[in-house]
């Protein structure tokens, strides 16, 4: 596989720990910013509102962009986003700076995609999108554990500060391996995009989704408190139910896709 696709998988890897690092550090935001649990879990529904947006919106009026260049401006966005983080004066600029890091973050897994294909032949694109993704695997299993250890020994704003470090490794990465002549095709007007909710069995499809991401995310923002304050635990044990949680994760996912590849 050529290196350019490893760049990706860096850059997979920082966005993922982004997205899920802060939930580990919910209690700890809460207390330094003096708000509620409830406000501090805002800082997770905000973040996919960002994607959520980000994804569909501008992926559509940024499609004619060169894929490098869109890419690089991405990265840079993730960057900023979360030294703004690192720095953020209150409860509202950490708003800010979450929404930013979603924004890119919705945009970079629309376009990653197609980037990892055109860099394999045509036969191989499925195992390059496989191991772009691989990024946000090992954010869960690596990552997210040592970023909440970071945040609970050094504060939260190290936290960030060690993801933006993540993000300039990436973008370098890219700025370096990443070819300029990738080829792209025409980009989904807004218009077509939304045709998709006039189609009934997608948007059961689509109302599955929610449901069951809904369902799981619920919780899981709230898992630090809920882990300490009704399980027990002590605060430097959320790091490694964390970890738990990530191998989990990545051992269901290689196990989907064994049996996936063993069933064809």
């Amino acid at each position: 596989m050529p290196i350019a696709l490893f760049a990706l998988t860096i850059s997979a890897f920082a966005i993922g720990t982004t997205e899920f690092v802060i939930v580990g550090l919910i209690p700890t935001i809460a207390a330094d910013l003096h708000i509620t649990l409830p406000s501090a879990g805002l800082l997770v529904s905000l973040y996919a509102l960002g994607v959520a947006i980000g994804a569909p919106v501008l992926t559509a009026l940024t499609g004619r962009l060169p894929r490098k260049a869109l890419l690089l401006s991405l990265m840079a966005l993730f960057t900023l986003g979360n030294l703004l983080a690192w720095k953020a004066p209150g409860y509202e600029s950490l708003i800010l700076a979450r929404i930013l890091t979603g924004l890119a973050h919705g945009v970079f897994f629309s376009i990653g995609s197609t980037i990892a294909t055109s860099l394999v032949p045509k036969e191989k694109a499925a195992s390059a999108i496989a191991i772009m993704f691989t990024g946000l695997t090992v954010a869960l299993v690596t990552g997210v554990p040592l970023g909440t250890l970071i945040g609970q020994h050094f504060g939260w704003r190290e936290t960030f500060l060690a993801v933006s470090a993540l993000g300039l490794v990436a973008f370098v990465g890219s700025l370096m391996f990443i070819p300029a002549n990738i080829r792209h095709g025409a980009p989904a007007s807004l218009l077509q995009q939304a045709k998709v909710l006039a189609e009934p069995r997608l948007l059961l499809v689509y109302a599955k989704t929610a449901i069951g991401y809904g369902g799981s995310f619920i919780p899981f923002t709230f898992l630090a408190p809920i882990l300490q304050d009704v399980s027990g635990f002590s605060a430097g044990a959320v790091g490694l139910v964390m970890l738990v949680y990530g191998v989990s994760v990545a051992a269901g996912n290689i196990s989907c896709c064994w049996r996936s590849c063993c069933s064809h």
